[in-house]
């Protein structure tokens, strides 16, 4: 009788508490491997976007035609790493198209870059992580004080508890804001340590360090910019997946078009050729005409689809090249620029 007695009081609330405890490691523990696998995924950097980047890289048959002429094999091969493209990482992709190409790797992500990937998972992980134990302990806690009877302790808790959250909630509403938009920006990779980015109201530059808080950008200038992140609306990364290097070369009016199209043509083929500058660019250099015209000058553009962050070198040596070209044919003087 007494055993009977001692199993019917186990069955009640002690039974109760052991199920909540191990539904809760449960779940903590299911949290926990969900919060590995999303910063796994922040500290590799792969998401649909640089998939995508990459097919669209893959498919442009001028680009693989003349990346494989460059190094010297058969187009062919581009079809065979095609099928493997899903499982590429965005920090390995580019360098597993040289790979294939049969080029030297030459990856598009600095060693800062990687750097801040990993302090990134890092920020993101602890965070998840230190939110995910506080809510399920409190739950857990919860729950136990209810099986066990104590509802005199949780009125007095949850009463506690949402006035400290209203107080949270009006005085630091901006602190929350700049923490959830900082947590969203770590996650979907919008720019880190090493990107040129523009984030509006005049801040432009190279992000130095992002916290959840702030991001510090430094300016071309040397000024540090210190950025809420509840306050950037937007947020533009030049360096990104690919640049564009964009050349913006002026001749005298009434200069011969056709003439002028040909050297352009012709600066455009050098800097194709020139080894140096071969391993950044991601298609063939394009001029596209005249895009403006003003009383004394016609100005026309040459482009090209670079590597991230070598646009800047691959337009001056664009820059260069046209000058050159230029005087040539006799178009300018040696003395333009």
């Amino acid at each position: 009788m007494w055993d009977w007695l001692n199993w019917e009081w186990f069955v009640t609330w002690p039974l109760k508490v052991i199920a909540i405890i191990v539904g809760g490691l449960i779940v903590l523990a299911v949290l926990r491997r969900i919060i590995r696998i999303l910063t796994e995924r922040i500290a590799t950097g792969y998401y649909r976007a640089y998939a995508d980047a990459l097919d669209e890289h893959l498919d442009d048959g001028e680009g693989a035609s003349v990346a494989a002429a460059a190094a010297g094999v058969d187009t062919e091969v581009i079809a065979r790493i095609k099928p493997r493209r899903k499982s590429v990482l965005a920090r390995d992709s580019l360098v597993k198209v040289d790979e294939a190409l049969g080029g030297v790797p030459q990856t598009s992500f600095a060693p800062e870059t990687q750097a801040r990937r990993a302090q990134r998972a890092r920020t993101v992980g602890s965070v998840l992580t230190s939110a995910a134990n506080i809510v399920v302990g409190v739950t857990m806690v919860v729950m136990i004080l209810s099986v066990v009877g104590a509802t005199e302790i949780i009125g007095p808790f949850l009463a506690s508890a949402g006035i400290v959250g209203i107080v949270i909630g009006f005085g630091a509403q901006s602190l929350v804001r700049d923490f959830i938009s900082g947590i969203f920006i770590l996650i979907e990779d919008q720019y880190g340590v090493g990107d040129g980015v523009d984030l509006g109201f005049g801040v432009t530059g190279t992000v130095e360090k992002m916290d959840l808080r702030l991001t510090h950008v430094r300016a071309f200038d040397g000024t540090l910019w210190h950025v809420r992140n509840g306050e950037i609306l937007r947020a533009g990364n030049k360096t990104q997946q690919w640049s564009r290097a964009v050349a913006d070369i002026r001749v005298p009016a009434g200069t011969d078009r056709d003439a002028t199209r040909a050297a352009l043509g012709r600066a455009a083929d050098r800097v194709m050729s020139d080894l140096e500058f071969t391993p950044y660019l991601l298609g063939t250099p394009s001029v596209r005409g005249i895009d403006k015209l003003t009383d004394d000058h016609y100005h026309y553009t040459v482009h090209v689809k670079v590597r991230p962050g070598k646009d800047g070198e691959v337009n001056r040596a664009i820059l260069r090249a046209a000058q050159e070209e230029l005087v040539e044919a006799g178009i300018i003087g040696s003395e333009s620029s």
